[in-house]
């Protein structure tokens, strides 16, 4: 089981897919990822959805859904120990939470009561996307739901606000607000190069998420989020915004020079 304190204490990692579209790409990427983090010295945390069910249209790729992503998670364990989903209903916490360490709550969903009261009572460490319609200010309502759940295993992750006509933008000041709630602040670097398109999938530019990912670290994020795929260009979902390895790599490279040098 993940302590809590230990990413608390510690820069970490939450990497994977988008979707977990096969065993052998969840345990590929998971391999690669556990063994670039273990290197320059960074906990980490495989992460890949089960449903992505808030896709933009009903035709998109939605995932192997729960019982086959938990046997693929069972299986990704034997590689490397923690694993983080996101769930989408309240009946699905206790089932994930029989083998993940961090239960995801997606941004669109991080003010339903019914969702966080359920996550919360597994006690499970939670990490809840910051809504792009959310201001900082706010967030600490949700954070009270879960502790008043009798949960305070709580980490919030930045991922852009919305701006205007469908423009995602991040606001760095957020981080640095939130950050005292006393709770680790994440960065999701690949989430943050989405485009709203006007049609029925979104677009995105992953050539931004090493900049987000050191700009969160500057202003004082403890980890990043990122979505990694081998053929970032084939992944089923996301496939815009998702790094592939060599990037990833580099991303922690420079990450861990900018904690060497005491910038964040």
């Amino acid at each position: 089981m993940l302590d809590y304190n230990k990413i608390k204490n510690k820069n970490f990692i939450i990497a994977g897919p988008c979707s977990a579209e096969s065993e052998e790409l969840c345990i590929e990427v998971a391999e690669f990822c556990k063994n670039i983090c273990k290197l320059h010295g960074f906990e980490y945390i495989f992460k890949a959805s089960f449903d992505k069910a808030n896709r933009t249209s009903i035709k998109s790729y939605r995932g192997p859904g729960l019982e086959k992503g938990i046997q693929i998670f069972k299986k990704v364990k034997k590689v490397t120990p923690y694993i983080c989903t996101d769930v989408h209903l309240p009946e699905q916490c206790d089932k994930v939470s029989e083998v993940v360490d961090i239960i995801q709550i997606p941004a669109f969903l991080a003010r339903q009561t019914d969702l966080l009261v359920a996550a919360s009572k597994t006690q499970k460490i939670l990490n809840i996307k910051k809504p792009q319609f959310v201001s900082h200010d706010k967030m600490k309502f949700i954070l009270n739901k879960c502790i008043e759940s009798g949960n305070k295993k709580v980490i919030f992750t930045e991922r852009g606000s919305m701006y205007g006509s469908n423009d995602l933008v991040v606001d760095f000041r957020n981080i640095h607000e939130m950050k005292k709630l006393n709770i680790p602040i994440v960065i999701d670097s690949t989430h943050s190069c989405q485009k709203m398109l006007p049609g029925g999938t979104t677009a995105g530019n992953r050539e931004y998420a090493p900049y987000f990912a050191k700009a969160g670290f500057i202003f004082g994020c403890t980890g990043v989020f990122a979505e990694v795929h081998p053929e970032p260009s084939q992944g089923l979902s996301d496939s815009s915004n998702m790094i592939d390895f060599e990037m990833f790599e580099n991303m922690i490279i420079d990450l861990r020079k900018i904690i060497d040098a005491d910038l964040c």
